[in-house]
């Protein structure tokens, strides 16, 4: 047995003990001693964010999400709410997307805008998963994109940052303060940033270009976690150690609507 694997196993036996035995409230300090406390953490369901994030990240931390054949290729892949309306959007969409640039920066030794042909010139991978929405619906489809790890490389991610945050195209925030944010944003840990099937897509079921109700030009996929940390029309990710002056501080538009934060499935 590893190292690696029998620490986790004390942890995570440690962390059952300390809730079942002397309260929940010990067991979240065990879990903040080993940098496991998700952005959501307060309020009344706190602790409970906190032992689901905890011990699926000791559990689970390198498994697969399970992966289809094309046979198994839904005949429909529903769609949540509209593409951006603002103009930007809509004049990159009449051209291709051959002006748009993702934007990188923060904690990174190189900030960087890599166009859409850029990214597709990058090593290519295509995973077909199973996509689960919060509503209860749910699909499988065919994902081709590059890496996100791949990407995170190139710019070169520094020691001290623990977030990576996503914007879409309908983001509105004051630059200097990020507290009011309006429009689609989420973040994920370094864990799932890092994950072999985590994917920046580009292109679904065959298509060279995804459509847009599914996030055209770029959209984020995560298949170990709910369809809502999927972040859509992407346009910026930013690297980040905290993620506290970010809208309300919880890491994700949605958890400011009542989602939690790590939607791990």
């Amino acid at each position: 047995m590893s190292d690696r694997l029998s620490r986790r196993k004390l942890i995570t036996a440690s962390l059952a003990a300390a809730a079942g035995a002397t309260g929940l409230g010990i067991a979240a300090r065990l879990a903040d001693r080993y940098g496991l406390i998700p952005p959501d953490d307060g309020g009344i369901y706190g602790v409970g964010e906190t032992m689901t994030y905890a011990a699926q990240r000791l559990l689970t931390h390198r498994t697969l999400a399970r992966e289809y054949t094309r046979s198994d290729i839904s005949k429909v892949a529903p769609v949540k709410g509209e593409p951006p309306e603002n103009e930007t959007y809509q004049r990159l969409l009449a051209g291709g997307f051959a002006d748009w640039r993702l934007k990188i920066d923060g904690l990174v030794a190189r900030p960087t805008f890599f166009s859409f042909a850029e990214l597709k010139r990058f090593p290519a991978e295509s995973h077909i998963y199973h996509q689960a929405c919060e509503e209860g619906w749910s699909f499988i489809a065919e994902w081709v994109g590059v890496p996100l790890s791949y990407v995170l490389n190139l710019v070169g991610v520094l020691p001290r940052a623990k977030y990576v945050v996503f914007f879409g195209f309908d983001t509105n925030f004051d630059a200097a303060d990020k507290r009011t944010i309006k429009g689609k944003w989420n973040s994920i840990d370094k864990a799932d940033a890092w994950h072999p099937q985590t994917l920046l897509a580009y292109g679904m079921n065959g298509k060279e270009f995804l459509p847009p109700g599914h996030g055209a030009p770029l959209r984020l996929r995560i298949p170990r976690q709910l369809g809502g940390k999927s972040t859509k029309y992407l346009s910026w990710i930013t690297l980040t150690d905290t993620v506290k002056d970010i809208g309300q501080g919880f890491g994700a538009g949605g958890v400011e609507r009542g989602f939690s934060w790590y939607a791990g499935i």
